[in-house]
C-alpha cells in the first residue's frame, strides 16, 4: 500500500488529539485565508461537507503524490438554524439559550484528499440538553470561554457533564472529529500498515 504523509489541515486541538489517538504519524499544516462561505440555499446537512471540500481544493495543487490531506468542518444545527462559533459572550449566551431543553444535530464533514482520489464523509449526531439556567450558562462561558466551538459548547467540558441528557450517534463527532469513520476511510486508502508501524505518532 502507498505510504502516505498525512497532513491535518486544522488548528483544532481536539482534532489533533483525536487523530493522534489513532497512532499514526501526521503533521498539522493550515493555509490562511480560505473562504469558508457556502452558496445560499445549501441544505444545512450539506454545509460542513461543502466547506470541507472547499478547504481541500485549496490544498490540491500543493500536494505531492505521497501526501494525503484531511480537511473538516463541524456545525451545530437547531431546526434549520446553523450555529457557528460565537463572536462574543452575548452571542454564546444566545446560542446556549437556544439549545437549552432541546435536541440539536452536530454535523461534521470530512474530506481525505490525495492527487489520485478524494473520499468524502458526513456524520450526524443528535444531542439533547436539559433546560439550562442562566447561572449555568454564565458560569460555563466565564470559566471555559467556548468561542472556538460551534454552538458555543464543548461536550467534553463542564457543560457537557451537567447538561447533556442524551446522545445518539458518535460522541467524538460532537467533540469535532468522527475519528472512527476517518479511520475506516484511511484503512481503505492506505491499508492497515500505517497503524502498526510503532510509536511514532505525534500531535
Amino acid at each position: 500500500m502507498m505510504d502516505y504523509e498525512i497532513i491535518l489541515a486544522s488548528n483544532s486541538p481536539r482534532r489533533r488529539e483525536l487523530l493522534a489517538g489513532l497512532g499514526i504519524e501526521f503533521e498539522v499544516r493550515v493555509l490562511q485565508g480560505i473562504d469558508e462561505s457556502y452558496p445560499d440555499g445549501t441544505p444545512v446537512e450539506e454545509i460542513p461537507l461543502c466547506i470541507a471540500e472547499k478547504k481541500a481544493r485549496a490544498y490540491q495543487g500543493l500536494l505531492t503524490d505521497r501526501q494525503l490531506v484531511i480537511t473538516a468542518d463541524t456545525v451545530v444545527v437547531l431546526g434549520q438554524e446553523v450555529l457557528g462559533k460565537p463572536v462574543d459572550k452575548a452571542d454564546a449566551c444566545r446560542m446556549l439559550r437556544l439549545l437549552s431543553g432541546k435536541t440539536h444535530q452536530v454535523i461534521t464533514g470530512v474530506c481525505l484528499t490525495t492527487t489520485r482520489e478524494q473520499r468524502r464523509l458526513s456524520v450526524v449526531s443528535d444531542v439533547t440538553f436539559k433546560s439550562l439556567t442562566e447561572e449555568e450558562i454564565s458560569y460555563y462561558i466565564d470559566h471555559y470561554r467556548p468561542y472556538d466551538k460551534a454552538g458555543a459548547y464543548g461536550i467534553q467540558e463542564w457543560i457537557g457533564y451537567i447538561g447533556v441528557t442524551r446522545l445518539s450517534g458518535s460522541y467524538f463527532n460532537v467533540v469535532g472529529f468522527p475519528v472512527q469513520r476517518v479511520y475506516q476511510e484511511l484503512v481503505q486508502m492506505c491499508g492497515t500498515d500505517m497503524f502498526i508501524r510503532g510509536d511514532k505518532a505525534h500531535p
